[in-house]
């Protein structure tokens, strides 16, 4: 039997040793680093594929549904992407070493806060393998080690990843052990990490409610989180109607199993009958299964009922909930009542109906005549995110290098005691 004591201590000491190296590397060597790693993962392009396809026919054969093998899935396309991903993290500036606020005390010590790298990280996730190499050179842009620990269902694909990144610090002035990635199937593995407070600083899980849930309950460490993607697009009385359709269409329908996509849509009732018989239409022509409300249903013949529960489902499927409403005061208590606190939309013209609805609106991301799915760490030109945190401490939304940092005070005196 493994030691899983054992082994998760070698791990977490490796990565705080990494860590200390880290510290004290320069931009310049992060950046070699990172785009060594990106180069690796198109030499390894090949290896990566076919362990990806072996994956894929254990996940169809375990009966995965369509939305979790394209989350799985990373072919040649997908794995140039996750290489162009790597590429534009290694451009980005470096926020390691930024001063954030400078001025003179009162004795006169001269004080500066500073952006820090947070030390060892532990991200833990589901499905999307490319997680595995942004996550690792987003850390590495913020100079810090990492533990990566996959789902199952991508073992072999993200044990290939990881072969790769591994070469590409081998041959970088950074310690191999700066980025891990945990191969071992065992759930004790991570039960264990979770415990190792000392070595590790934070934890960032992400996949479903369920696995955040319990990586909640389990960790001694502190946890970056958002358990659910329930996001929203309303359709405000002042809405342009071809634009609303274009955007409702594209939050739910571009990408049903990512936790950016729309899974409520909701629409003022001076434009429902004007948008939902034709929007329901092109909805469930590409496979949308429509639960509605009352008024909703009686412009929409082939909806089902919408049940209570179904306003505070994240479906990660070519489903979606759809309510007409009175107001734009009425969206937005049904979002702060129902929605996750994720992203939310709403397409109009009146400008101060929109103020209101970011202002109002308690999610991560609020969005005005624009697509749920552009929330995204990409998109916001992060060059990509570890994750969409749903917390308001320490970051809330997409993740980039600057949220993997944290500040210390710099203080430089000139022989001054406390009096």
């Amino acid at each position: 039997m493994t030691d899983t004591r054992t082994d998760t201590a070698a791990l977490a000491h490796a990565a705080r040793d990494a860590a200390t190296v880290l510290r004290r590397s320069s931009a310049a060597d992060r950046t070699r680093a990172i785009a060594a790693m990106a180069a690796a993962i198109r030499d390894a392009s090949a290896d990566i594929a076919a362990a990806n396809a072996r994956d894929l026919d254990a996940a169809r054969a375990a009966g995965l549904p369509a939305s979790k093998l394209d989350r799985l899935l990373l072919d040649a396309p997908r794995i140039e992407a996750v290489a162009r991903g790597l590429d534009h993290i290694a451009m980005l500036p470096d926020p390691v070493g930024r001063v954030l606020d400078h001025r003179t005390g009162p004795s006169g010590i001269s004080v500066s806060r500073v952006r820090v790298p947070l030390g060892v990280i532990l991200m833990i996730f589901e499905a999307r393998p490319n997680v595995t190499a942004e996550a690792a050179a987003l850390c590495l842009r913020a100079g810090n080690a990492v533990l990566l620990r996959g789902g199952s269902e991508a073992r072999h694909t993200n044990a290939a990843v990881g072969v790769a990144l591994t070469t590409a610090l081998e041959r970088s002035a950074l310690p191999a052990a700066a980025v891990q990635v945990i191969t071992s199937p065992e759930h004790a593995v991570v039960g264990e990490l979770l415990q190792r407070d000392g070595e590790i600083d934070l934890v960032i899980p992400r996949g479903g409610e369920r696995l955040i849930r319990a990586v909640v309950e389990q960790s001694r460490i502190p946890v970056l989180k958002h358990y659910r993607g329930n996001c929203h697009v309303y359709v405000d009385a002042a809405a342009d109607l071809d634009m609303a359709e274009q955007i409702a269409f594209n939050a739910k329908v571009q990408r049903p199993g990512v936790c950016n996509a729309m899974e409520h849509l909701l629409v003022h009732a001076d434009v429902a009958g004007s948008l939902l018989p034709r929007l329901g239409a092109r909805l469930i022509e590409a496979g949308v299964e429509l639960r509605a409300d009352g008024r909703a249903r009686s412009l929409l013949p082939h909806a089902a009922h919408a049940t209570d529960a179904d306003w505070d489902e994240e479906y990660l499927d070519l489903i979606l909930g759809v309510k007409v409403v009175d107001s734009a005061d009425e969206a937005i208590r049904h979002i702060n009542t129902h929605g996750s606190r994720h992203s939310d939309a709403i397409v109009t013209s009146d400008e101060e109906t929109a103020a209101r609805f970011l202002t109002e609106v308690d999610s991560a991301s609020v969005l005005w005549n624009a697509s749920t799915r552009l929330a995204d760490g990409g998109e916001y030109g992060l060059g990509a995110e570890i994750g969409i945190s749903t917390d308001k401490l320490h970051a809330r939304g997409p993740m980039g290098a600057d949220e993997l940092t944290c500040a210390k005070w710099v203080v430089v005196g000139t022989g001054q005691v406390r009096e």
